[in-house]
């Protein structure tokens, strides 16, 4: 408890700490609010237009966690896949590599073009660069069984869906979830980016990404930081909500998820 305590202190005052070097840095070089606002102005924005601001963080959430849902479903299939068979794993792996290397932003127009504007197409563009990832660490943790374990199960009868299911998917759950955990961030990015390019589908209602270009356009900048602010409380809920169920699913049998107190 005391560890605990003691850890939220210590960021409470790294937060304030910034807060001061942020005043202060507007005040030794007086900035214009337009440029740099003040921690106060961006609270009070974030205040003023809260509805607002709530609605597009709701519209982002649901866009990138549909896109980290699907990326997993699909991930893990393919993953599977790719442990089961060498050869759709030399053939196909290197091309889900690529997606991780292909610019997200240049993919953005021409999805936004084949599909329309929408959430749907939004969360397309989510679960694209979240699917890299997961495919990787997925993969890895599956083909990464000790030979001896597989053995034992075959010679006690065991089928390969028997080895897949008891065997090689538990020992590939922390690789699992390193994916998930890695994708629930650039997730949100990847809502936002598709946000930036399809705009809305509705006049006036669209998630962060519209919101953001909205406020830059009028020269809002302290609600542009309040946005900021609001996608980034956003990616850290989706890490530590993934990390809570990590911890769930591996804290009673796995090191990587068990603390200090429970040793």
């Amino acid at each position: 408890m005391k560890k605990h305590v003691a850890t939220f202190f210590s960021a409470a005052a790294i937060f304030a700490t910034l807060l001061l070097v942020w005043v202060a840095v507007i005040n030794t070089l007086k900035l214009q609010p337009f440029m740099l606002p003040t921690p106060l102005a961006v609270y009070q924005a974030a205040i003023s237009r809260f509805p607002s601001l709530l609605t597009s963080l709701a519209i982002t959430a649901a866009a990138a966690a549909g896109g980290l849902i699907a990326a997993i479903t699909i991930g893990v299939l393919a993953a599977i896949l790719f442990a089961q068979s060498r050869w759709l794993r030399r053939m196909f792996y290197p091309y889900t590599i690529l997606l991780q290397t292909v610019p997200i932003v240049a993919v953005a127009p021409l999805i936004l073009m084949w599909i329309g504007p929408g959430i749907f197409s939004v969360a397309l563009i989510a679960f694209i660069i979240c699917l890299s990832p997961i495919i990787a660490n997925t993969t890895q943790g599956l083909i990464s069984v000790e030979r001896n374990l597989i053995d034992l199960f075959v010679m006690n009868g065991a089928s390969r869906a028997q080895v897949m299911l008891h065997l090689r998917l538990p020992h590939a759950l922390p690789s699992l979830f390193t994916g998930i955990r890695i994708s629930s961030g650039i997730a949100v990015i990847g809502a936002i980016t598709g946000e930036l390019f399809a705009g809305s589908a509705r006049v006036g209602v669209g998630g962060i990404g519209y919101a953001i270009q909205y406020a830059s356009s009028q020269l809002e900048t302290d609600y542009l930081f309040a946005l900021v602010a609001a996608a980034t409380v956003l990616g850290f809920t989706f890490f530590f909500s993934v990390t809570f169920v990590e911890w769930l699913f591996l804290h009673t049998w796995h090191e990587s998820a068990r603390t200090p107190d429970e040793d």
